[in-house]
């Protein structure tokens, strides 16, 4: 199930590197949606927990890209769970966070035991121009370390398990 996308505009969306994964989308899936975990393994997130029910908060702790060192939590909300597939949460816009964005995780199986992974995040609303400027090149470096960590702990476990 996915929610609209509100007033999309591609050149306010940040995509991260698509890596190729071996290791099956169950794994992939497996990972992102154990989130006790992502202290593990997620350069950026490390810290997250939701009952990944459609609505439901995604609590956040992430380490910042602009002051090293720095952590911040963020809480967005479930709006897309197709296992194996796709999750995805998003930032309202509110009166406190004129920022609306969604977080897409895509995966995409290429064979059974192969899979290509990449995530993206789309700015809404009239400041979707100032927060891409501003946060677009570091969210980018942000979900190409997340991307390249997600294929080295999945192809790690698929090894292990003798499903790579």
């Amino acid at each position: 199930m996915k929610t609209q996308l509100p007033d999309y505009d591609p050149q306010f969306t940040v995509r991260s590197k698509t890596v190729e994964i071996d290791a099956p989308a169950s794994i992939v899936w497996d990972i992102l949606v154990d989130m006790d975990r992502y202290g593990e393994w997620n350069p950026f997130c490390f810290e997250a927990s939701s009952t990944l029910e459609m609505g439901a908060p995604v609590h956040m702790q992430l380490n910042s890209y602009i002051v090293p060192g720095e952590t911040q939590p963020n809480c967005e909300y479930i709006c897309a769970y197709e296992p194996e597939r796709l999750l995805s949460w998003e930032l309202p816009e509110s009166e406190d966070m004129p920022y609306p964005a969604r977080r897409d995780q895509v995966i995409e199986p290429v064979r059974a035991d192969k899979c290509r992974y990449f995530s993206t995040d789309a700015f809404f609303g009239p400041n979707a121009r100032h927060v891409m400027l501003f946060a677009g090149p570091w969210v980018k470096r942000a979900f190409d370390d997340t991307a390249d960590a997600l294929k080295a702990r999945a192809e790690a476990f698929a090894a292990q398990n003798g499903q790579g």
